[in-house]
């Protein structure tokens, strides 16, 4: 399993970013995903999931109405529109996949231990 995130990067502040994550060796469909982030000498926080189907999003309150969740199924991606960035966002960005039970297709986990694969992060710097 390889999740492959990207689209990282230095902005200014009110700038924006979009973030990818490509996702190979399970199946996609059956998987909720989800953006972490890390500042340094914070814990990894809950950013923004997405249920199998694409249709439920929940977002953290820090960034509801600025962030943006979606993914494409067809061709194992999920992405994170980021506008409006402020410098308290920087942060190393991860990608998760959660595996959704059957009968769970609206799932939007937002805890990291829902979350069984990760990829290996990217950076997102705004300066002020």
């Amino acid at each position: 399993v390889q999740l492959q995130a990207s689209g990282g990067g230095l902005v200014q502040a009110g700038g924006s970013l979009r973030l990818s994550c490509a996702v190979s060796g399970l199946t996609f469909s059956r998987h909720a995903m989800g953006w972490f982030r890390q500042a340094p000498g914070k814990e990894r926080d809950f950013v923004a999931a997405v249920n199998i189907g694409g249709g439920s999003t929940y977002y953290a309150d820090s960034v509801t109405g600025r962030f943006t969740i979606s993914r494409e199924n067809a061709k194992n991606m999920v992405y994170l529109q980021m506008n409006s960035l402020k410098p308290e966002d920087t942060a190393v960005y991860y990608c998760g996949a959660a595996p959704v039970p059957f009968g769970r297709d609206s799932w939007t986990p937002k805890r990291e231990n829902e979350y069984r694969y990760w990829g290996q992060g990217t950076q997102v710097t705004v300066s002020s």
